[in-house]
């Protein structure tokens, strides 16, 4: 878990990437699906549209924990979060969350039975932020490359929860 100061900071990383890699299991083996967040502020859940049908649907009911992974390599982001995953069809919150871009994957509409939401209660995760510009970054490698004992100093990299 986490404050609810980190929480707005975590929002403030993921919110605008819009896109993270969903990982569930497979049996034993881990798969990772693209997911579009939907919600416009963040509380430590996250909300997407899926179909019932969905194979994630049944891998997170086989096991309710998943992995959600944010990248933006352009501003340096990096963001693992943890929690687990359960399917709501709660209609007061799929007509909350529905839009034009979630309408398109599902042309039944929003009353279509296969619709509904997952929701990911985090509880841990982990998050990187590079604090200087690619050319800072490059001069901090080729400066650890050179250095016995030292390694680049890229930014800021932070644990919480768990």
């Amino acid at each position: 878990m986490s404050s609810p100061e980190h929480k707005q900071k975590i929002w403030k990383m993921i919110k605008d990437i819009k896109v993270g890699m969903l990982v569930t299991l497979d049996n034993d083996v881990p798969r990772a699906r693209p997911m579009h967040l939907v919600q416009n502020e963040y509380d430590g859940t996250l909300w997407f549209f899926t179909r019932r049908s969905a194979e994630k649907v049944f891998e997170a009911k086989r096991d309710h924990d998943v992995c959600l992974s944010f990248s933006d390599q352009e501003d340096g982001v990096y963001v693992s979060l943890s929690g687990t995953a359960n399917l709501t069809d709660n209609q007061e919150l799929i007509d909350k969350y529905w839009n034009s871009f979630v309408g398109a994957w599902f042309p039944e509409g929003k009353d279509d039975p296969d619709v509904a939401l997952m929701e990911v209660k985090v509880q841990m995760g982990e998050h990187w932020k590079a604090k200087e510009s690619k050319a800072y970054q490059l001069y901090e490698i080729a400066k650890a490359n050179l250095k016995k004992d030292t390694t680049p100093n890229l930014g800021e990299n932070e644990k919480f929860g768990g």
